[in-house]
């Protein structure tokens, strides 16, 4: 869900804007704000389990703010032949059926009405069913780890392939904390904030095909590449890879959509092309919307890296604590005054420093307390 969001967003910028100019220089524009907002419909009907949708509008690139979302929508899923799946809201802006399994001989479409009573609908599109994913694998090289990926259908219906990836690794902050300051004094730390796990997807658009081959047939595709100075595989790594066989027509969005985001940046470069998708306005034909809804099913496998299995000589850097270099000393009668705030957090102590004085050690929350960076609850699946 995210992925596509996050590349419509930037897509966007594109839509009105000119390259100009005879020099070779690499091309930067200074994009102005817009108050223009598009309606992204997130998402794809699932063949084979639960489809969600997300509705949400593009928003100025300088905003903090999460999206704004389009809410008490009516959704479903319509079949050619007229048969309805309706969608129910959870999330604010997220739409979810109950787990379905679809006649792969019809056509389906999303149909949406909004609060205000602007009408959608995609195009009725085709159901592709994707073959497992036979093999993840990777290779050391020496500047880190590359991660490939084989299928293959043997039916040759599939032939267009799309892959997602949700990265997750273990890591660890600079200092571990066994302190706490609580009601006004100084206790053991009852919850650990030293380990976490941070979960990330990858927001690369992969696509691969077999179009010109004589089986259906996918080799270790270069999925994704680990450098040494991404500090991912400190201690673990995994990744999700889900797969996803399209279409023809929306392999071809997802390409275009790919060569807008990823091959700007020199005037040499192809110039963007507006990028849409297959969901229409009934209500009003000439509002803009961005997304593609393709109705098929999804298959997954994930795989670990342990830095046990990775090279002893290699140094692994504890990326975004760099500057964590020193712990600082507070006396214990100025306890409260240094860790009340929560912004400086205590490591160790009591103890006696080079003076006598009786000091607790302690450093800065981003330095200290993982949970600012990911999670301190192990995930389900991690082993």
């Amino acid at each position: 869900m995210r992925t596509l969001f996050s590349v419509l967003q930037n897509a966007v910028v594109w839509l009105s804007l000119l390259v100009l100019g005879g020099c070779v220089d690499e091309f930067d524009p200074q994009v102005p704000e817009t108050d223009r907002k598009f309606l992204v419909v997130d998402g794809f009907i699932n063949s084979k389990g639960i489809t969600t949708i997300k509705l949400s509008y593009t928003f100025g690139l300088k905003s903090a703010a999460a999206p704004p979302v389009e809410t008490r929508a009516k959704l479903y899923i319509e079949a050619e032949g007229g048969t309805r799946y309706n969608l129910t809201e959870g999330v604010a802006g997220t739409y979810t059926t109950t787990p379905l399994t679809l006649d792969p001989a019809q056509k389906y479409r999303l149909h949406f009405t909004t609060a205000a009573g602007q009408e959608f609908a995609s195009d009725y599109t085709t159901v592709k069913t994707t073959p497992n994913i036979d093999a993840l694998t990777w290779k050391q090289e020496a500047d880190g780890v590359q991660v490939y990926l084989s299928t293959h259908d043997a039916s040759k219906q599939s032939v267009y392939y799309r892959w997602v990836c949700d990265e997750t690794w273990e890591f660890t902050s600079r200092w571990n904390s066994m302190l706490e300051y609580l009601n006004n004094q100084m206790v053991f730390r009852q919850e650990q904030i030293f380990h976490c796990w941070r979960i990330e997807p990858n927001t690369a658009i992969r696509l691969g095909n077999t179009a010109r081959l004589s089986q259906d047939v996918v080799a270790e595709y270069p999925l994704l590449k680990l450098p040494i100075s991404s500090g991912k595989l400190r201690i673990k790594y995994s990744v999700l890879v889900t797969q996803y066989a399209q279409t023809r027509e929306e392999y071809e969005y997802w390409e275009m959509l790919r060569k807008n985001t990823e091959s700007i940046g020199t005037l040499f470069d192809p110039l963007p092309s507006q990028v849409t998708g297959n969901v229409r306005c009934l209500s009003q034909p000439e509002t803009t919307v961005l997304g593609y809804i393709g109705a098929y099913s999804a298959t997954q496998q994930r795989i670990f890296i342990g830095r046990d299995e990775l090279p002893r000589e290699w140094i692994v850097p504890n990326v975004g604590y760099e500057e964590c270099l020193f712990l600082d000393s507070v006396e214990v009668r100025n306890a409260a005054s240094a860790f009340r705030t929560k912004k400086f957090l205590p490591v160790d102590g009591p103890m006696a420093n080079s003076m006598g004085f009786q000091v607790y050690t302690g450093a800065t929350a981003e330095c200290v307390d993982c949970r600012l960076r990911g999670t301190n609850v192990r995930p389900a699946f991690w082993r």
